[in-house]
């Protein structure tokens, strides 16, 4: 059983999955940061807002009533919050992401098409019989349909 499991993890597509699941974890950390460290700074300067304290309470916490001026402070008092502003951070980073995934699939497309060679046309198998119009085989000196003579070639 262990040596069929080590056959199956040595398999070229496993540790092809493996290699891309680690990378896309970094990527992930890396955009997470883009969005959190860089992008949403200045979009909260124009609005004047923090998106990451962007809530709505449902709830009020028993300890200590609100209103609350973070999100911090609200799940400090145990209020139930509805947190649309990390809602939103999140839906940019997905955006980042997957612009990121489809300008690599775009790149890797045209670097196959550049390798691929053009597919030449096959040379034709039939002919038209110049009396009756029926296809006929290349090769053929007598139409099977109409029996006249055909040219050669």
């Amino acid at each position: 059983m262990l040596k069929e499991f080590r056959e199956f993890i040595m398999r070229g597509n496993v540790m092809d999955m493996a290699v891309g699941i680690i990378i896309g974890a970094a990527f992930s950390a890396i955009v997470n940061s883009l969005v959190k460290d860089i992008i949403m700074p200045p979009i909260g300067l124009i609005w004047n807002k923090d998106f990451t304290n962007l809530f709505w309470v449902l709830k009020e916490g028993p300890d200590i009533g609100g209103p609350y001026e973070t999100l911090a402070d609200a799940q400090a008092a145990g209020a139930v919050t509805m947190n649309y502003g990390s809602f939103i951070n999140y839906v940019i980073t997905f955006l980042i992401v997957a612009f990121a995934i489809f300008m690599l699939i775009r790149w890797v497309n045209r670097l196959r098409r550049a390798t691929e060679k053009p597919k030449e046309a096959a040379a034709p198998t039939t002919k038209d019989c110049p009396f009756c119009l029926s296809a006929v085989p290349i090769k053929a000196t007598r139409c099977p349909h109409c029996t006249s003579e055909l040219k050669a070639g």
